[in-house]
């Protein structure tokens, strides 16, 4: 019997334990700029003054803390992409079935669940309701991980999570999660008091909520139920699956994106300046990966983690290809117009389909292609904060973010940059 067929659906217990659980968490308590991570759920939800990455991050500090060291801007991409140990690109040498790439953030969470070394993984697994809807569940056996591949949409509070897990007498956990989660996770990491925690991050960009990521998919298709698979690849197309077998890909250019609603995308995820998940162990993504994925194994625990796989997973050098500055100042163009009310301006419709050929042989690939998107999420970051939170932006927006935008002809203003915030309110002599 294959391990997929042994496991039991979410919450449905087999008769020798529960592969993964989801344990009820408290209700939220209402913040502004929340991506509802899961402590504001806690005992003690004051604790997000302390814990959240929308109220007065401080990277350097915690890269130093978790990595040993903060970024170090003569490193090449380390201003990009945060404290690393190496880059590469990755694959299993036996792709996983139902993943979103090849399955090795699943497959580690597996590894250490079979090794021992963790108690439980805490991840997200698809809402009983929802197949995209992402339910926060903690897995105790290795067999549970395949019921979590895949790519859900949306907001949950995983490291609401945290407390059932102690509760359980859990002492060592693995934790996958997004760069809001992770940030939060870390702030509170010596508090939690547990004796080992393992971090695999993901990249991430752009959440939005479940329901406004069914209206996106009923744009895309007549039949957007039938939906199982969707990815936003680095070679500039989305790709869809369906229920039949069926594949179909999209130009990033013919995407229905002019029709989508002004707050589709919240201001936390239009003001996140942690693309890339740089407090994590490892971060496994795909940005960087040419059509794979795409790993930063950022200290020794991330080298402990990618050694777990072995002979299981291929590993090559990162290429990089093509130039940003163009793509990237054009983002910045459209995206200061949509701040400011005006319709973005949009290509002609009668070379959207040329383009959209050429972008995957001429624009920025690899390594520039992650570049191209951490600037312009920087860009993103600085812009909506200054039209919509100004008095947010020198708490928020860290010194490297601002080192990411200045080529592009944006700099602080006064009382917006941290480091000058009370010089500029001294009266001048």
């Amino acid at each position: 019997m294959s391990p997929e067929s042994a496991i039991a659906p979410v919450g449905r217990a087999r008769r020798d334990g529960e592969p993964l659980s989801a344990p009820k968490v408290r209700q939220a308590v209402p913040r502004s700029l929340c991506t509802d991570c899961g402590v504001s759920r806690m005992a003690d939800p004051k604790r997000c003054g302390r814990a959240c990455q929308f109220i007065q991050p401080d990277y350097p500090a915690m890269e130093a803390k978790v990595h040993g060291r903060a970024r170090d801007r003569q490193r090449p991409d380390e201003l990009h992409f945060g404290p690393y140990r190496r880059m590469v690109r990755a694959a299993l040498a036996a792709p996983r079935p139902g993943a979103q790439w090849t399955g090795i953030a699943t497959r580690l969470g597996e590894k250490l669940l079979e090794s021992g070394q963790v108690d439980a993984v805490l991840t997200m697994a698809p809402d009983p309701e929802d197949s995209w809807k992402p339910r926060p569940v903690l897995v105790t056996s290795a067999e549970g991980m395949a019921q979590c591949r895949g790519m859900r949409m949306g907001y949950a509070p995983l490291l609401a999570l945290l407390e059932p897990a102690k509760a359980r007498g859990f002492k060592r956990l693995a934790i996958i999660g997004i760069p809001c989660q992770v940030y939060a996770l870390r702030a509170l990491e010596e508090e939690l008091g547990f004796e080992r925690l393992y971090v695999i991050g993901t990249p991430c960009s752009d959440n939005t909520t479940t329901e406004n990521f069914h209206s996106f998919l009923a744009l895309l298709s007549e039949r957007p139920e039938t939906i199982t698979y969707l990815e936003f690849r680095a070679d500039y197309h989305v790709e869809l699956r369906f229920a039949d077998g069926a594949k179909r890909e999209i130009p990033f250019l013919q995407l229905p994106i002019s029709k989508l609603p002004g707050d589709f995308f919240p201001l936390t995820c239009r003001t996140c300046v942690d693309y890339t998940n740089v407090l994590a162990d490892i971060t496994v993504g795909y940005m960087g990966g040419e059509g794979e994925q795409w790993l930063l194994v950022r200290n020794a625990r991330g080298e402990e983690l990618l050694g777990s796989l072995g002979g299981e997973v291929v590993l090559t050098e990162p290429g990089s290809a093509g130039k940003r500055t163009g793509p990237v100042t054009g983002f910045l163009k459209n995206t200061m117009r949509a701040a400011g009310g005006l319709p973005v301006r949009g290509m002609p419709n009668f070379l959207r389909p040329l383009v959209g050929k050429l972008m995957p042989k001429i624009g920025p690939r690899g390594l520039e292609f992650a570049r191209a998107r951490v600037e312009m999420k920087a860009i993103e970051s600085v812009v909506h904060l200054r039209r919509q939170e100004p008095a947010r932006m020198k708490h928020m927006i860290p010194a490297h973010v601002w080192d990411l935008v200045e080529p592009y002809g944006l700099a602080p203003e006064a009382g917006e940059r941290a480091e000058t915030a009370e010089r500029d309110k001294r009266p001048v002599d």
